[in-house]
């Protein structure tokens, strides 16, 4: 991941308007953000996944969100959406109380357009689908399809590479919103 980040910075961010190049390639990124999240996901939930190696895909998926986001966790179950701090979403998805998880995402893409605000950065929107199944050994199970957003953050960083101070932009994901939950 640290590797896209360099990609992205020798674009060479000189000033706050990116280049349908530059975009391309923050796009690219933000895509390939969301689809190693999944993957985490999926190894956080998985319950053959060692307990240790759960930690540390944990604190690899944590870095890839802005600091205080939250993910939603609806169910077909109730009406509300609950919202966690992304270190507690995944704590939590590691003790669900299933035998066998398995968790997939499908059809990622943009629903926005990057819109610059005030502050200098860029804010999109993608949209995932995630299918959840859960089975316990005494039969329980429990399925659902839910639709995502997730907060898309571009902004410009600064980082010293042989003495020399490199600007760069970088994406980060923020909010994960729940829009619908189907069965």
């Amino acid at each position: 991941m640290l590797f896209c980040s360099f990609i992205v910075g020798s674009l060479s961010a000189q000033n706050d308007n990116i280049s349908p190049e530059r975009k391309q390639a923050i796009d690219s990124l933000a895509l390939e953000k969301v689809r190693d999240l999944s993957k985490y996901i999926s190894i956080i939930g998985n319950k053959q996944t060692p307990f240790s190696e759960a930690n540390r895909v944990m604190d690899r998926a944590s870095e890839l969100f802005a600091d205080d986001s939250e993910i939603g966790v609806s169910s077909l179950n109730r009406e509300e959406i609950n919202y966690y701090k992304v270190r507690q979403y995944f704590e939590r998805l590691m003790a669900l109380n299933y035998d066998r998880v398995k968790i997939r995402w499908y059809n990622i893409h943009y629903i926005s357009d990057l819109e610059r605000q005030p502050d200098g950065r860029y804010v999109g929107v993608v949209t995932i689908y995630q299918r959840f199944e859960g089975e316990s050994d005494d039969g329980l199970t429990y399925k659902d399809t839910t639709k995502k957003d997730i907060t898309i953050y571009v902004e410009r960083k600064k980082t010293q590479i042989q003495g020399r101070t490199v600007e760069f932009w970088d994406v980060l994901l923020g909010d994960i919103r729940v829009t619908e939950t189907t069965a």
